[in-house]
């Protein structure tokens, strides 16, 4: 039994006393110790070695006290896996040297045995889980098709994943079979995840609000349905769209858990879009936590006030920044549990 089970109390709808908190990115550059080891190990190592990711997952359960972990990995770790090569260059960020531009470039796209390709990642849980000690919850979490598909043809971010677009309307046919084979990767990965302990998966469709809504549902929703339909009978899904509230009604239907919510929907407009009886996650802008400790606490009790403290995960509404003071960040925290000093 999990000790502090307030995350999937949340998830599940049930009444809490508080919402819980975590953040996305919470194991990242804003921690000094993280630093410190990437001073030493480049970031796939650092992915790809079980006891680092351990160690990362579990720092912002030690140092800042939320009330779930998310394992340190990546989401290229799933094109890694399907034999399309994935770098992540200092400057640049991900770095994908032969992007899948054709038809013919599918021909190098495998559907892996997870297991033994991302075996890696497996232990990283098994270890995590002996280290967490049942203290929180563990998520596991994987890209959406879509975002995934568009570092795949893009070869890098981008402000417009122009290059994806073209593929996908130039080559639909092309480019369905990818998103499929993203697909039927990502639902074994999530399954073999959950075998191996973790709590809850979170889809992360970053890109989804580069689509128009119609745009959306063909090359985005239709295959996040397909992970959730697999995942729900097994675990808590929650779906995190950036810039995708105009598909909220759709997602509140999937049978997804919890919805993420970015800081540009407030809440109000997201308990109407998704219905109001679904568990809704966010919405705090990453970059309000270069405010003072003391502001950050008055937002943070005014976003609980707006969402309401059941069905509700407190969260940032993206990543946070890699350049956030410590304290900030304990203050997210300390204006919902009120123990983190």
């Amino acid at each position: 039994m999990i000790k502090n089970d307030l995350f999937l109390r949340a998830l599940k709808g049930e009444t809490v006393d508080r919402p819980p908190v975590w953040m996305m990115r919470q194991a990242g550059r804003y921690l000094p110790d993280f630093m410190k080891l990437k001073e030493k190990y480049d970031f796939f190592t650092r992915c790809q070695t079980p006891e680092l990711a351990t160690e990362i997952t579990v720092m912002p359960i030690k140092q800042i006290g939320t009330d779930a972990a998310i394992l340190f990995s990546d989401i290229l770790v799933i094109p890694q896996a399907m034999n399309i090569d994935v770098e992540m260059k200092n400057g640049v960020g991900p770095w994908l040297p032969n992007p899948i531009r054709t038809a013919e470039d599918l021909n190098r796209v495998v559907v892996p045995d997870v297991a033994d390709s991302l075996s890696y990642v497996m232990e990283a849980i098994d270890l995590t889980k002996q280290e967490l000690n049942d203290e929180v919850p563990l998520i596991g979490f994987a890209g959406s098709p879509w975002t995934i598909l568009c570092y795949c043809v893009q070869g890098q971010g981008s402000k417009n994943f122009d290059k994806a677009k073209e593929f996908c309307f130039t080559e639909p046919e092309a480019a369905h079979e990818l998103l499929q084979r993203i697909t039927d990767t990502t639902i074994a990965y999530l399954k073999l995840k959950v075998k191996h302990g973790v709590n809850a998966v979170q889809v992360f469709d970053s890109w989804g609000g580069m689509l128009s809504p119609v745009d959306y549902q063909e090359f985005s929703w239709k295959y996040i349905q397909q992970i959730v339909d697999a995942l729900k009978p097994h675990t808590e899904v929650i779906v995190f769209g950036k810039g995708c509230w105009f598909a909220l009604g759709d997602m509140a239907k999937s049978g997804a858990a919890a919805l993420g919510v970015d800081w540009t929907c407030s809440a109000r407009n997201a308990r109407y879009l998704s219905g109001g009886n679904i568990t809704l996650q966010g919405n705090f802008d990453p970059s309000r936590l270069f405010s003072p400790p003391a502001t950050i606490k008055k937002m943070v009790k005014q976003m609980i006030d707006e969402f309401g403290k059941d069905k509700f995960v407190a969260n940032l509404g993206h990543g946070i920044l890699p350049n956030i003071p410590v304290p900030n960040a304990c203050a997210l925290g300390t204006g919902i549990l009120g123990k983190i000093p």
